[in-house]
């Protein structure tokens, strides 16, 4: 195998080599070629039947993402992963798009429906759709899938435990605004034979999970709901691709084995150059990150030397590279933002300091209420506290969530909460918990937006704002700047 990482990261390649590698990878493709010899397509199809190759580039609007198969190129014929296992035609890969950093894009799912008229099995009507009662061969139906990149998650209600057994929530919960129909329908709502609450969410990138088992909480999904990746392989076979019985013991660990070795993250950008360049940083791309295993993520890790950025804060003056030693110093001033630009959050009388690394370790996953899902007032009741994100999205539903008066209440509303998605209360039936969503992971973010757990997010400043709003941190326009500039490029 020709040693194409080293080729990639040779000293000294800068802008302009990058830019030239980003324009061959898009002209290969558009031959039907992909990078290093193999077929890398725009969309993966199940049963394609295609190699899966050890390592291939996507462009993105920033510039590229790549994706690592760190133990080699896998055959896909056959491959549980990439091949139908239910009714409707869906894979794995299905819904974690290589193109899309192994989830998917509203740029990538938008050309997809215009390419088969909306036949394609991502648009399946148990998820695909806004609600399966609808009228499937209209896009409207499909809009929160779309418009947001979000599929509708049925959740029984009340909830159940790992036996099956019911819990009793602590609260009840009650529906404000349904515009899917799904939620006070006869078939699918919750006073349907099969109760369930319908939610809307992204999908979670199927690479780096190497940093998930490796962390003490090993916390899957957004909610929390799944303690393994094969109970998660497991549930999303039956339910999302509709199989009749789950998968054979080998076939999980088929899917456990391919989804722990592969990596995504951006590597070159039109700005910066590429990426992981030899002695550069080296938590950047996805070849230093299956090679920094073991290491997180978090604050303390900022300070180690493989989260060291400071190979760029003061790039080298040569002539022709303003462009790049621009946005390389930019990034690094963003990494200091992220790292330790604190900023205090109160809750249930409390105050606390934090910073972004706080919450997003990039190994272990944790839920918390940031305000994306809770939100500040509905139709004439009073407003909320001014930690709230805001007035509800007119396209997701709306709960009123009441709280029994011996629960532990939620930090900041108490026990009346107006929320879009419950979360992790979905799950627990706790008060607390209601609006809690598990952290994302932050890697070739420019390859898969929009973001926030319902696509609330268009672009990476309309997250940096968000969260500036929620918090009052009070961030410069140079700080927001340099943080988008890094979380671009990881």
């Amino acid at each position: 195998m020709p040693d194409w990482t080293k080729a990639r990261r040779s000293a000294g390649l800068g802008l302009v080599v990058a830019l030239a590698l980003i324009a061959v990878s898009v002209a290969a493709r558009a031959q039907g070629g992909g990078a290093y010899g193999a077929p890398t397509r725009s969309w993966w199809q199940a049963g394609q039947g295609d190699f899966f190759p050890w390592q291939q580039d996507y462009s993105d609007p920033n510039g590229q993402a790549s994706i690592l198969s760190a133990k080699g190129a896998v055959n896909t014929q056959d491959h549980p992963f990439f091949e139908a296992l239910g009714a409707n035609g869906r894979a794995c890969v299905t819904c974690h798009q290589p193109a899309n950093a192994m989830s998917v894009s509203t740029e990538n799912l938008l050309v997809r429906w215009e390419e088969t008229e909306g036949r394609d099995p991502v648009f399946a009507a148990v998820d695909g759709s806004n609600c399966p009662s609808l009228p499937q061969a209209a896009k409207s139906s499909h809009s929160l899938l779309l418009e947001r990149g979000a599929f509708r998650i049925a959740l029984p209600w009340p909830p159940k435990d790992p036996s099956g057994k019911p819990i009793k929530p602590e609260f009840r919960i009650e529906v404000v605004r349904d515009p899917t129909g799904c939620n006070s329908g006869a078939a699918y709502g919750l006073k349907s034979s099969n109760a369930s609450v319908s939610v809307y969410r992204r999908p979670r990138m199927a690479a780096n999970l190497t940093y998930l088992l490796e962390s003490p909480e090993r916390i899957f999904m957004a909610d929390g709901r799944e303690p393994s990746l094969e109970s998660q392989a497991t549930n999303a076979i039956l339910v999302h691709e509709e199989a009749a019985k789950a998968p054979m013991p080998g076939e999980l660990r088929q899917i456990v084995a391919f989804e722990t070795q592969v990596y995504a993250a951006q590597s070159s950008d039109l700005r910066g150059g590429l990426l992981n360049e030899k002695d550069g940083p080296l938590a950047l791309g996805p070849e230093n990150l299956a090679a920094l295993k073991g290491a997180t993520f978090d604050g303390a890790a900022a300070k180690a030397v493989p989260f060291s950025f400071e190979v760029w804060r003061n790039p080298k003056d040569e002539a022709g590279w303003d462009l790049q030693r621009e946005f390389r110093a930019s990034l690094v001033r963003g990494s200091d933002v992220f790292f330790t630009h604190r900023f205090r959050i109160t809750e249930s009388g409390k105050a606390a300091e934090y910073t972004c690394a706080t919450c997003h370790g990039g190994g272990a996953g944790r839920w918390m209420d940031v305000g994306t899902t809770n939100v500040a007032t509905a139709n004439n009741e009073p407003a909320r506290p001014a930690e709230a994100a805001g007035t509800p999205a007119p396209d997701l539903p709306l709960f009123r969530i009441v709280c029994d008066s011996a629960s532990r209440p939620h930090p900041v509303f108490g026990r009346v909460i107006y929320t879009q998605d419950p979360g992790r209360a979905l799950i627990t039936g706790k008060c607390a918990d209601v609006g809690s969503i598990v952290m994302q992971q932050l890697r070739a973010l420019a390859a898969r937006a929009p973001y926030f757990s319902n696509g609330s997010a268009k672009s990476l400043r309309e997250v940096v704002d968000f969260y500036d709003r929620r918090f009052g941190i009070g961030y410069t326009e140079q700080e927001k700047l340099d943080l988008v500039n890094f979380l671009s490029a990881l």
